[in-house]
């Protein structure tokens, strides 16, 4: 890693972004000007709740009653003994309510909307886990909700918009561009813009203007700190690894964020290969893109020759998007965290895999990582230590395999 990459006077890896929002040269805010008086309103009421216990407080109660917190670590040992090498601790996060990790968001976030006085709540989502995740708080607080959802997204991802909908959520399908999240997130920005007095927009991952990805990233950071906790009493050490699936990458954020200064922690994120890294059917945003703005922050971005934004395309809906949170673009350039791909293919035999050895049917997001750990355990000793952030449940992504396995349900 190289260590000059730390901000001036920073003695932490943990302490960014900069007061302009910026990790290294990544992030800042790039909105239209009739959003900047939010955007600083947004930053402002952060700053107010994070520095009040109270705020902290109703925060812990409805992480521990509602959400059900803290999520248990999970030895896979079935897994670990098919695999013949590291031991391979799930870190349950599809056990929370609604079935992923997306509800730790959205609970911080609803409660920040209400102290700002905002009476209509807006989202985007791909997997739909943010949707389902969003439309509960906002049922939870009696709160008008609007979800965006690309129109592909919406047909292989019907149960998830079935659960909106019995939540009173309004699920637009949006049939722009690739008709999927990058999509669905551009309209939600455009209904900001023309909304911007009563209306709060609740990003569900590490990406978007300041400050969404520190807050989305401070609001997860408690699957890290379980994590670190739980091992310490089951193996009373560190892991030697901690790997997580990369879209946006909250999921990956919220459980690294822990470890950053922990150097003898190896630190993975597992983005979508889709049909491979050579084709231009991925969403290998730091594998195969660079630089560029997208969603108001400079990050890494699928981008062909003139800088026009490229099509992602991934077999999981969370992971189909051509960019990423621009802290783990920092931490990508730093060489802090390392970021490999997984292809469908692999993903699906991961998903089969982690079925058949654990009785939990993963989501085909995490699957991308358990795909990555099949490559590496094997080669690693017994008594290494593999922790792998199991964001969601699968139950949303039965049709999606089933067709892809040549099954008619």
């Amino acid at each position: 890693m190289n260590q000059t990459a730390l901000p001036h006077g920073a003695n932490s890896l943990r302490n960014g972004p900069d007061a302009r929002g910026r990790f290294g040269g990544f992030g800042g805010r790039f909105v239209a000007e009739t959003l900047m008086p939010l955007i600083l309103e947004v930053e402002a009421a952060w700053e107010a709740a994070k520095a009040d216990p109270a705020y902290r407080q109703e925060l812990d109660l409805y992480l521990k009653d509602y959400v059900g917190r803290p999520s248990p670590l999970w030895f896979a040992e079935r897994l670990t003994r098919e695999l013949g090498g590291a031991r391979v601790y799930f870190k349950r996060e599809e056990l929370n309510h609604t079935g992923s990790h997306k509800i730790n968001n959205c609970i911080g976030q609803i409660l920040l909307a209400r102290r700002m006085g905002k009476t209509r709540i807006i989202a985007e989502t791909g997997a739909g886990q943010h949707g389902v995740a969003t439309a509960t708080v906002c049922a939870l607080f009696g709160l008008p909700c609007t979800v965006y959802m690309g129109a592909v997204d919406v047909e292989r991802q019907k149960p998830n918009v079935f659960r909106m909908r019995l939540l009173g959520a309004e699920v637009k399908s949006v049939s722009s561009g690739a008709a999927t999240l990058k999509d669905a997130m551009n309209e939600a920005m455009r209904d900001w813009v023309a909304n911007v007095r009563d209306t709060y927009y609740l990003i569900g991952t590490v990406a978007g203007p300041h400050p969404y990805p520190a807050m989305v990233r401070d609001l997860q950071s408690i699957i890290g700190e379980e994590t670190k906790e739980q091992l310490q009493a089951a193996e009373g050490r560190l892991p030697d690894m901690a790997i997580a699936a990369i879209g946006g990458g909250s999921n990956a954020m919220g459980l690294f964020h822990a470890f950053l200064d922990d150097p003898s922690v190896r630190l993975i994120g597992v983005e979508a290969a889709g049909r491979g890294l050579d084709t231009r059917e991925h969403a290998a945003s730091l594998s195969r893109g660079r630089p560029g703005v997208l969603h108001g922050n400079r990050t890494y971005l699928l981008q062909d020759d003139d800088g026009q934004i490229q099509e992602a395309h991934s077999i999981s809906a969370g992971l189909d998007y051509p960019g990423i949170g621009p802290e783990h673009s920092w931490l990508h350039d730093i060489g802090r965290v390392e970021y490999v791909a997984a292809t469908d293919a692999e993903t699906l035999e991961a998903f089969r895999l982690c079925t058949r050895t654990e009785g939990i049917i993963p989501a085909l997001e995490p699957a991308h990582a358990i795909a990555h750990v099949m490559k590496i355990a094997p080669g690693m000793g017994k008594d290494g230590i593999i922790v792998l952030n199991l964001s969601g449940r699968g139950d949303k992504d039965i049709f999606t395999v089933a067709t892809h396995l040549g099954v008619r349900l």
